[in-house]
């Protein structure tokens, strides 16, 4: 069992104290976005024996498992994250593996470099994603009901907005959630400029349920992303709460602290919100127009302890243990690797004491147990 010491990205968007209060120490003035767990090579966490990557990469059977090795390859498959919004992270979305192969290959064969500004596609995997809030935390989800998003629109008095509500009363979900989409992402870049600027005001006067646009817009003036979000449900995380984010479903998170975990990859597709490369084509190509509730995830509770968030991949399973006052000790071996992430209180993961933000890295197989008081995450995969 490894203790790891993890990376803080310095993200624009971080808070500059949620991650600094959660680990009990002095903030620096700077934004501190996420600290990343595990053997990203942007990234990796690092132990006695060295880095994760270079721990993994010299016996993979070893540290992952043969189970692991043969279904994933011989890396971790996972990003395990600390995640603190301060700020509105852009509004995006991610493909499904076909999607991303495809992608890929298709920008290799164009020769656009992988570092390039406007590349989509950075490798050949999916990106299936989940946060689980530590504390309360705001967030965009999925597609709300068409006719929903009309009455918002409309309740607004934004002449500008009109033509948008109109659509979504005439069409069919799909075709009309197409055709907002596309037209607000190719609208002329002044009048959707003003089009945002009066929406914004209108948010800021009515208050309530278009707060959270207002705040958007404050942080993105004239982004035609501000409309786009209009588009999606907005949901409020309790701590213990989770979202899953699974091919083709917009999202943005707003503010909050929580842990975040998803397949090891770094295709992004942007819809706004962002100074970044918007890509519209391949955008609404990978984008499934449907209305979607949010499904807020609550862990289901098994016999020995184990709180599960379930979901429908195999690339990271996350679940917890709420570990009472003189509660009992967990053994949590498993045959697959694990990242095991203290959040609250004092607790023991096998000789490692543990406090919030605390982490340690568990190879496949070997004899692992929690115990004390306090919460404890853990990130594996399914074989």
């Amino acid at each position: 069992m490894d203790r790891l010491d993890n990376t803080v990205r310095p993200y624009a968007w971080g808070s500059p104290t949620a991650i600094p209060q959660l680990l009990g120490v002095e903030p620096t003035g700077e934004p501190q976005a996420e600290m990343w767990l595990g053997a990203h090579p942007g990234a990796p966490s690092r132990t006695a024996r060295g880095t994760l990557v270079e721990v993994i990469e010299a016996d993979p059977e070893r540290e992952l498992g043969a189970a692991a090795v043969a279904k994933f390859g011989p890396h971790l498959p996972f990003l395990f994250k600390i995640l603190a919004a301060g700020a509105p992270l852009s509004l995006q979305v991610h493909p499904d593996l076909e999607q991303a192969k495809e992608g890929y290959a298709e920008e290799e064969r164009r020769g656009i470099p992988v570092d390039a500004p406007h590349r989509n596609y950075k490798d050949v995997n999916h990106k299936p994603e989940l946060i689980c809030a530590l504390t309360e935390f705001d967030g965009l989800c999925g597609f709300r009901d068409p006719l929903a998003t009309a009455a918002l629109l409309d309740g607004l008095g934004v002449a500008s907005l009109k033509p948008y509500a109109d659509l979504l009363h005439a069409h069919p979900e799909e075709a009309a959630l197409r055709e907002v989409l596309t037209a607000v992402l190719t609208a002329d870049s002044a009048e959707m400029a003003r089009t945002v600027t009066e929406t914004t005001a209108a948010c800021a006067r009515l208050g309530g349920d278009y707060a959270p646009y207002a705040d958007l817009a404050h942080h993105y003036p004239g982004d035609p992303g501000v409309i786009a979000a209009m588009l999606l449900n907005h949901v409020r995380l309790q701590p213990g709460e989770a979202l899953f984010l699974g091919a083709g479903i917009p999202h943005a998170y707003l503010t909050g602290l929580g842990v975040e975990i998803m397949a090891n990859s770094d295709n992004v597709l942007r819809c706004g919100l962002t100074p970044k490369h918007v890509d519209v084509p391949e955008l609404l190509r990978v984008v499934r127009f449907e209305a979607s509730d949010p499904g807020v995830l609550r862990p289901e509770a098994s016999p020995d302890g184990e709180e599960v968030y379930e979901t429908p991949i195999d690339e990271f399973r996350l679940s917890r243990y709420v570990l009472p006052a003189g509660g009992t000790t967990h053994d949590v071996t498993l045959d697959t690797p694990q990242i095991l992430l203290c959040t609250a209180g004092a607790v023991r993961a096998g000789e490692h004491d543990l406090t919030p933000g605390r982490s340690v890295f568990v190879p496949a197989g070997e004899k692992a147990e929690v115990s004390g008081e306090g919460t404890v995450f853990r990130a594996t995969v399914i074989v």
